[in-house]
């Protein structure tokens, strides 16, 4: 194993002597094996279980059960979770909360849970927002943020987000276009790239006043990936392509110096791979609208390949982690 050559190493080099190599080996053969991301992972597949099952419940006995009663069910389901919670809930602070054995996170998805599929099911049998759609997604938006700051879960966080990016979709895109079929309008993706970059400021702001600074990790992985997409899809479909081309550029440029900040292979790849899906499509197109030679083409994929070599050899160096 890696840490017997290691040790071994030391021993040899007289870095270490011989009975503390000894204690060390018996100390990794004996410490107990942990099980807590496997636990965890078994908690949150059966929340999501949970979920599915209530609706198959829902689906197959409607009939014999009654509305009110499952209403009644799934409200009483989403109040217990949500007191358990509140009962184990930690002091508010703006530090990360460091976790404990209770089970308030996973009582608190769901509770989140069960607010969605309690209000889908009031929207869907009694109609309750009728085409009210926007509230239907700014109410759980507001309830995930204040529960993911109080509770301080990046889970829950994450569903704030998506009912967020949902309530400005709603209320963005007109119910219209959905009706008369017309997504070619850029209106969607100009709000969407807006989108991205709102939740980038809030990741930065979120990082640079130290207001739950992990959090800034959510914020820039949504923020980052719908202003990226969002900004291809302006550059494959419409016009003023160098527009695009330079929010790319911008947006590239911000997340590879953002991991060279925080030295992340996540954001510089992001930075890297969108970037150059956006140059290669606007080269390709610049060519062929301009009839030039197809060894161009390959003149580029060559340069290309060159360059993805040069990337991988050197990406620690360009990372920061080496010298």
């Amino acid at each position: 194993m890696e840490y017997q050559q290691l040790l071994k190493t030391l021993v040899e080099n007289a870095i270490i002597p011989e009975d503390q190599s000894a204690k060390i080996k018996t100390y990794e053969q004996n410490k107990p094996f942990s099980v807590h991301w496997e636990l965890r992972t078994l908690l949150y597949v059966g929340i999501t279980l949970l979920g599915a099952g209530l609706g198959v419940v829902i689906y197959e006995n409607i009939d014999s059960i009654g509305h009110n009663v499952l209403i009644g069910l799934i409200l009483l389901a989403f109040l217990g979770c949500l007191y358990y919670a509140f009962k184990h809930r930690k002091p508010f602070t703006w530090e990360e909360v460091i976790e404990t054995e209770k089970l308030d996170d996973f009582a608190l998805l769901g509770a989140c849970v069960m607010f969605l599929t309690l209000e889908g099911y009031l929207q869907y049998q009694y109609n309750v927002f009728g085409t009210r759609y926007g509230l239907a997604t700014f109410l759980p938006a507001v309830l995930f943020f204040f529960l993911a700051y109080r509770f301080d879960h990046r889970g829950v966080l994450s569903m704030a987000v998506t009912a967020f990016a949902s309530w400005v979709g709603v209320n963005i895109a007109p119910i219209r276009l959905w009706q008369q079929r017309n997504f070619s309008t850029a209106d969607i993706t100009h709000i969407s790239i807006l989108l991205g970059i709102v939740l980038i400021v809030m990741g930065g702001i979120s990082e640079y006043k130290q207001w739950k600074k992990h959090f800034s990790f959510t914020y820039f992985i949504f923020g980052f990936n719908i202003a990226f997409v969002a900004t291809l899809a302006g550059l494959f479909q419409f016009d003023m392509k160098l527009v695009y081309l330079l929010v790319m550029a911008i947006l590239s440029y911000g997340s590879i110096w953002y991991a060279r900040r925080t030295q992340s292979y996540l954001y510089l790849l992001m930075g890297v791979i969108y970037g150059y899906i956006a140059l290669t499509y606007w080269i390709f197109h610049w060519e062929y609208t301009n009839g030039l030679d197809f060894t161009l083409y390959m003149l580029y994929f060559m340069g290309s390949a060159v360059g993805v070599v040069f990337f991988l050899i050197n990406i620690k160096q360009i990372i920061g982690l080496k010298k």
